[in-house]
């Protein structure tokens, strides 16, 4: 891999362990490319601050660190219990009924948040309830309260979630609460808003108005966790295409389709979303263990390097870094395995679009880059970019070869911390020509290590500056 920058991006999420001292200096040091703002949980304040400290630091370490909000989506869950807890064994009869108190369950019943269930289940359907670990067959509905058969059982407590398997649960991908913290994400200026459970292509576009009502225009990330959402091959794919990034959340996605159906459907989502121009990020419990422990276990070495071969274009932690014992230990050991996993050979080849036509010359510019890139022994792609859409459409090809963002927009060089071997700098071309122009992008290339003198670089830009879309010119140019 050229100059050993790893390729691959890594989303941290922030809670209370990143609060600690110095921690997050630790973890932007560690290279972190995306912190995610988990709105489960804190307060819009707490989130803002968090926010801002990231900004702070990220300009102080001269690294850009894209801000994520992800948004809670609908509560569907169970409500309390009074002794806090059951257990229930198999064959035992439990009721989730919505006219049980908030906090009076019992051995025999439930309340529930979410007052829909009665309404979108029938008898034979199958419950799964925190995150599949105990199972109840519907037996029958009567009226508000659904009487089930337990045929998993276990330990029962309070707020746990509900899936149904199969898929099927009317709730909207949207409820108040996500649309007052779109309003948060616009007031700390989000590079990436996520969204919870969308089951089409409206979800996202819903969410996607609400984002430019509140002011704030960002990138949408589809966060697929429905087995509605990949119930067939047209919603996928039209919930990739209303989106700018797909999230494979593996969590609700394998419970409601079943852990055996994962991996393809990992491979699968990450192929189609790279075909059509899209970004995506894997996610859940990929190094779970190394929230106490120092070391992750093999499988979750072999997890991540597969989901780097599989071609994504970030891995994410969630607990690992919210509540872990050393969130900087832990994007330091992805890191080696992702950079390590780049070196195989298959994740620096690709066929990607060889067979089809172009539609538009940034495209056409992209896709000549990176052929002549992979075939001629160049150090780099420098690309002078306005919105981070050439060096999108670069980073769909897999390959090697760094391509560096060179944009004077602070936003673009933020979004691109997402993108699969990019990698952002600052440059400003205001009242320079072609050749003071090409003079500063070669020292930028010079700063990042990555070519020496007598060295090639690919450079494309556009004739006409401040255009978005307007790449129309490629050059190969050597390293004075």
């Amino acid at each position: 891999m050229a100059s050993g920058l790893r390729r691959t991006k890594i989303v941290a999420t922030l809670g209370p362990a990143t609060d600690r001292e110095g921690e997050l200096e630790r973890m932007i040091q560690a290279g972190v490319d995306v912190v995610r703002i988990n709105m489960s949980h804190g307060a819009p304040e707490e989130h803002i601050a968090r926010a801002q400290r990231v900004r702070e630091l990220a300009e102080k370490f001269d690294h850009e660190v894209g801000v994520l909000v992800d948004l809670q989506g609908p509560k569907i869950r169970i409500a309390r219990f009074a002794e806090n807890k059951i257990f229930l064994e198999k064959g035992d009869k439990f009721a989730l009924d919505n006219n049980v108190g908030k906090n009076d369950g019992n051995q025999h019943e439930v309340g529930l948040t979410y007052k829909n269930l009665p309404y979108d289940v029938k008898p034979g359907d199958m419950l799964l309830l925190d995150d599949g670990r105990l199972v109840f067959q519907v037996d029958n509905v009567e009226g508000e309260r659904v009487n089930t058969t337990v045929i998993v059982g276990g330990t029962l407590s309070n707020n746990k979630g509900i899936n149904l398997q199969g898929g099927g649960l009317s709730a909207a991908a949207l409820t108040d609460k996500d649309k007052e913290d779109i309003i948060t994400a616009a007031a700390m200026n989000a590079d990436y808003l996520a969204l919870s459970f969308p089951r089409s292509a409206e979800d996202v576009e819903y969410c996607r108005t609400l984002a430019r009502q509140a002011g704030l225009n960002c990138s949408i990330v589809s966060k697929v966790e429905r087995a509605e959402a990949v119930a067939d091959d047209e919603t996928l794919d039209s919930i990739i295409l209303a989106s700018d990034v797909i999230m494979i959340a593996r969590g609700d996605l394998g419970v409601e389709v079943g852990d055996a159906q994962l991996p393809a459907l990992q491979k699968k989502m990450i192929k189609r979303a790279r075909q059509l121009n899209r970004v995506t990020i894997t996610a859940t419990q990929m190094m779970e263990t190394m929230i106490e422990n120092a070391i992750p276990t093999r499988a979750e070495v072999f997890d991540v390097a597969n989901a780097v071969m599989d071609g994504t274009d970030a891995v994410m932690l969630s607990g690992e870094t919210a509540t872990g014992k050393s969130p900087s230990l832990v994007i330091e050991t992805m890191g080696r395995i992702c950079a390590e996993a780049e070196k195989q050979r298959s994740t620096r080849e690709s066929t990607h679009r060889i067979d089809e036509s172009f539609t538009a010359v940034d495209e056409t510019i992209a896709m000549a880059a990176m052929y002549s890139a992979n075939h001629f022994g160049v150090k780099c792609i420098a690309a002078l970019t306005e919105s981070g859409n050439t060096t999108l459409l670069m980073s769909r090809i897999s390959s090697g070869i760094p391509i560096i963002a060179l944009t004077p927009h602070l936003e673009t060089r933020r979004k691109v911390t997402l993108f699969r071997g990019v990698y952002p700098s600052s440059v400003d071309y205001t009242g320079l020509n072609d050749e003071e122009i090409q003079d500063a992008i070669l020292q930028k290339i010079k700063a990042f290590g990555i070519a020496k003198e007598g060295d090639l670089i690919i450079l494309t830009r556009g004739e006409s500056r401040g255009l978005m879309g307007g790449t129309n010119r490629m050059e190969i140019v050597k390293v004075p």
